[in-house]
């Protein structure tokens, strides 16, 4: 998971990049990358951290252009620590293309192997966006055969792109002396809109808030396969480039990922998790019946709307108990695993009123590894609860997912071949209440019956595309962030240790 962002402007766009990076930080705190263009020129700038920490003045000035484009990465491939695999990622033929994308190339391997013996082109890093761009280079090339370039040929290169591609892609990229292109993949895993603001400005991002917080009005989301390009003076030209799109957005987006002010491919988000706290009420009553239940506190920040929605309909006060350390950071970003041990009050601490002598029902979005509920759950008794009740607004994460979230070998996994009263007895909780599969669909899907479904494969193992076995996982895992011994800091969420491992 990455935010990606690209402009075509009449004046100049670093400072509108760099708002536009800030407002997708949440998808990415590890590396951030600015890209403009002048004329035929190409300006870079890139390095670790965090978008305020990147770019200085000195940096801004270095950036001229009236076209652009910029990341923040949250890395699942490669080096974690190798500020050469931060993107956009810049190749000088044909043309001079820079590019960046968000999501996860699950055949990269496969790839490299073509670029080298048969494409004739050489990867210098374990990025699968150094594949994407120099897959994008190689039928771009194959299809000007040395001729001016025209929209319809940047299209066919994209139809090409995608037959030879597979896994999750939302991508934005740089073409010298010609514009901006925007694509996704066919089936919509990770999300992407454009929009336009008075002066004529043309942004393509990744959340429809980028959109909205710079300026710019929403005008739609781009389609599974569709291909978008705006060129110098800023005309758009858009043509399906996939042979069958199919719109199965990742389920996960609106579960914990995106900003809750987006909308995206005609869901919001917000609307998304208050209709989880709904269906997740109705599994609550199952369980534990609400006269034990004495207040409903949210575990900050992605659960509480569906912990206000669940606590009103149950007619029980909601609370909040812990207050978040914001200059932590998000940690479910932070890549690696060497500080996962470290423990999660660093980020939170309880009001203890809220707890002393009182049957509290705590609401997460997700439990995925189990060692922060576990904690979450022991700072509660610690601050006197009486009974400590579990509920997810998700169901139980039992599955790898492929497409660009950390979650990618299933032994990590609380919930992965244990039953839910197993999963209550690790993290120590007096009940554990999930959401239902079926029940998570129906609350978001029935927001836009024009989806054709979602990715759900960390819930329910069916992958979207296809085309994943048991030895692609392996192979995946292989290539993930995860060397520990290069990183000496992490507290990602999704990336704790399995409790029976710590």
């Amino acid at each position: 998971m990455c935010g990606i962002v690209g402009v075509v402007s009449p004046g100049p766009v670093n400072q509108l990049i760099y708002d536009a990076l800030l407002l997708l930080q949440h998808r990415g705190q590890d590396a951030a990358g600015i890209v403009t263009l002048q004329g035929r020129k190409v300006y870079m700038h890139k390095a670790k951290g965090m978008v305020r920490d990147v770019f200085r003045t000195r940096n801004m000035r270095a950036l001229p252009g009236n076209a652009g484009l910029g990341q923040v990465r949250y890395p699942t491939a490669g080096n974690a620590d190798s500020e050469e695999e931060a993107q956009p990622f810049y190749v000088n033929a044909p043309f001079g293309i820079t590019l960046a994308h968000n999501g996860n190339l699950t055949n990269a391997q496969k790839l490299k192997a073509e670029l080298f013996s048969t494409d004739h082109r050489h990867i210098n890093t374990e990025s699968d966006t150094e594949v994407l761009v120099n897959v994008f280079a190689h039928e771009l090339e194959r299809t000007t055969r040395g001729l001016p370039l025209t929209p319809q040929d940047v299209f066919s290169a994209v139809g090409n792109v995608h037959k030879r591609i597979r896994g999750s892609y939302a991508v934005v990229t740089l073409i010298a002396g010609h514009g901006l292109l925007a694509f996704r993949d066919p089936y919509g895993i990770r999300p992407l809109c454009m929009g336009r603001s008075a002066d004529g400005t043309v942004m393509i991002a990744s959340e429809s808030v980028t959109l909205e917080g710079t300026g710019h009005k929403f005008e739609r989301d781009i389609a599974p396969g569709e291909a978008v390009f705006v060129d110098l003076e800023g005309n758009v030209h858009v043509r399906q480039c996939a042979e069958s799109p199919q719109l199965s957005p990742c389920i996960f987006e609106f579960v914990y990922l995106a900003r809750p002010d987006s909308e995206l491919d005609g869901i919001s988000v917000y609307q998304a998790r208050l209709n989880l706290g709904e269906t997740l009420a109705k599994r609550v009553i199952s369980t534990v019946p609400p006269n034990e239940i004495d207040v409903v506190i949210p575990i900050p920040e992605s659960s509480r709307p569906s912990a206000m929605q669940l606590a009103q309909l149950l007619g029980i006060p909601y609370r909040e108990g812990f207050v978040k350390n914001r200059y932590v950071g998000r940690t479910f970003i932070m890549p690696g695993q060497a500080v996962r041990k470290k423990s999660v009050r660093q980020k939170l601490n309880t009001i203890i009123s809220e707890f002393k002598g009182r049957n509290v029902l705590l609401v997460d979005d997700s439990i995925v590894r189990g060692t922060t509920s576990r904690e979450i759950v022991q700072m509660a008794r610690e601050a006197g609860a009486r009974k400590v009740y579990m509920a997810s607004a998700a169901p139980p994460v039992r599955f790898p997912n492929v497409y660009g979230i950390d979650m990618p070998t299933a032994e990590e996994l609380v919930a992965h071949g244990r039953t839910v009263d197993e999963v209550r007895q690790i993290i120590g909780a007096d009940a554990l209440i999930y959401q239902d599969v079926d029940g998570m669909k129906t609350a978001i899907g029935k927001l836009n019956p024009k989806l054709n479904g979602f990715d759900a494969s960390c819930f329910d193992g069916v992958y979207v595309t296809g085309d994943i076995n048991p030895e692609d996982i392996a192979r995946i895992n292989e290539a993930r962030i995860g060397q520990e011994d290069v990183l000496q800091e992490s507290t990602s969420r999704l990336a704790i240790p399995n409790p029976q491992e710590a």
